[in-house]
């Protein structure tokens, strides 16, 4: 890709730049420009002399990453700094200034920019300003494409996922949908196994009939035959009516049998009468009654091992096992966790009467990295709780260590320390504690992510493995914890 630094007479014909260099002192910013299309040659960059340009360019076109210089004639970079980020909320904004203090660069952070350089330019700080910004941009344009992908999905009538897995799970649903034998569904806890099932009754034959769902071990054992078969009046003490069981009610439609490997004995003999004959025979009848019903049924457990300990009938397993689907687990699809974490916020959103809140790209990307254990409903059930914690119209980091650690931190000076707002200390105190409570919660952040991989941490921070190494003995930390305990 062009690497030249164009004219501002040009920027209408070039190609949309990727970073764009704002700079009264023209050579400067064209050096500047030059210098950061020698080490990032895949972007393109580009330079202008004002604030009116750079407005011009972002009106026309999407720019990741915008270096600003502060004190410009024309329009200042606060300013600008205002202006672009109506434009585009998600530009990635560096302001630049000669004249750098504290006060200054607190005061651009909080107007939204994304970082503070101060002149002169130490090249590789440059550097790794650059690629964090770029690496921001990717991340928020992944967001908003996951977020169009949500718009087309219609999740009652879909598994959400735009991952290899999901795409074979939903061609496999389509393919046993059309046919109308019985299915067996196997998977984890929390995998989406009655979607599925939903699913293959929503797009087959007998759409139009009922779904009839039971999770077999929610009903006593005593009690799961007449559930499920019905009875007639005085078939035991307390029947004095007779019962259409859940097969009945079912009856030219589909009934999804859940867990279908804790049923006793009892129960998979009547099951597997009914699925060979297409008969059943309520609790206390004499005579039979025929019902059309699609078997779905699933479970987590390991069949074959259920049937080389006889807990599970040889006959009903391959009765059931005609059809099979097997649910991927959020291991086998992380590319799907953010898809995901969007629908589930958006539904708790929705059930508490909220606005719709929004999740930071750094949180998208630490979901993404955790295990996740008991699957999409784990995930789910952790997006609940972010939710409810969630005070603003944004979840970032800060509040899923709130929720991690079980509620909310006292309020503070800079977010971070234990000390109440009111306390006044010495200022190199203060600074001291803030920049200690930052060091560990950043390298513990950091690890997490890593899951104790030192060389990688120290690529992602910018620093050598050794200053890394450091910080981590002053902090009294061991890398290796983190390798052993992974993400939350």
């Amino acid at each position: 890709m062009m690497t030249s630094v164009p004219t501002p007479a040009e920027a209408g014909r070039q190609i949309p730049p990727g970073i764009l260099i704002v700079d009264d002192e023209q050579d400067f910013g064209r050096g500047l420009a030059r210098l950061v299309a020698g080490h990032f040659a895949d972007v393109q960059v580009e330079a202008v002399p004002g604030g009116k340009a750079a407005l011009g360019i972002l009106a026309a076109h999407k720019v990741h990453l915008m270096i600003t210089d502060l004190r410009m004639p024309e329009m200042n970079g606060m300013q600008l700094l205002a202006e672009a980020l109506k434009l585009d909320p998600d530009l990635s904004m560096v302001v630049l200034s000669a004249y750098g203090t504290i006060e200054t660069a607190v005061e651009a952070l909080h107007a939204g920019a994304y970082d503070f350089l101060t002149k002169p330019i130490e090249p590789e700080q440059l550097f790794r300003v650059v690629a964090k910004g770029l690496e921001r941009a990717r991340l928020l344009e992944e967001n908003n494409r996951l977020r169009r992908i949500l718009s087309r999905q219609n999740p009652q009538s879909e598994l959400i996922g735009e991952g290899a897995a999901m795409r074979r799970l939903r061609q496999t649903i389509a393919a046993v949908a059309r046919s109308d034998y019985t299915v067996l569904i196997r998977g984890e806890s929390g995998t989406g196994k009655e979607l599925a099932a939903r699913l293959i009754h929503q797009i087959g034959t007998r759409a139009d009939k009922p779904f009839v769902a039971v999770n077999c071990p929610s009903i006593p054992e005593n009690l799961l035959e007449s559930e499920l078969f019905g009875y007639i009046r005085g078939a035991f003490t307390g029947a004095d009516r007779d019962h259409r069981g859940l097969f009945s009610a079912a009856d030219r439609g589909t009934i999804h049998l859940d867990e279908i490997g804790d049923i006793s004995p009892t129960v998979q003999t009547k099951l597997l009468r009914c699925l060979q004959s297409g008969e059943i025979r309520p609790v206390g009848a004499s005579d039979t009654q025929t019902v059309d019903v699609r078997v779905i049924a699933s479970t987590n457990q390991d069949l074959e091992a259920c049937l080389s300990t006889k807990r599970f009938r040889e006959d009903l397993y391959y009765r059931l096992n005609v059809l099979t689907l097997t649910m991927p687990t959020l291991r086998e699809r992380p590319e799907d966790v953010p898809l995901l974490a969007r629908y589930f916020l958006h539904q708790a959103c929705d059930r508490m009467g909220l606005v719709d809140k929004k999740m930071t790209a750094e949180v998208l990307q630490w979901l993404s990295a955790c295990p996740w254990p008991g699957n999409v409903r784990e995930l789910q059930s952790f997006v609940r709780r972010l939710t409810v914690f969630c005070s603003g119209e944004r979840i970032d980091m800060q509040l899923v260590h709130t929720v991690l650690e079980g509620g909310p931190r006292t309020e503070t000076v800079q977010g971070r320390t234990g000390r109440p707002k009111s306390a006044p200390v010495a200022y190199k105190e203060a600074k001291a504690e803030v920049v200690n409570a930052f060091t560990q919660e950043y390298i513990h952040d950091l690890l997490t992510l890593t899951r104790g991989n030192v060389t990688e941490a120290a690529r992602i921070s910018g620093l050598s493995r050794v200053a890394l190494q450091k910080i981590l003995a002053r902090m009294g930390e061991n890398a290796a914890t983190f390798r052993a305990a992974g993400p939350s």
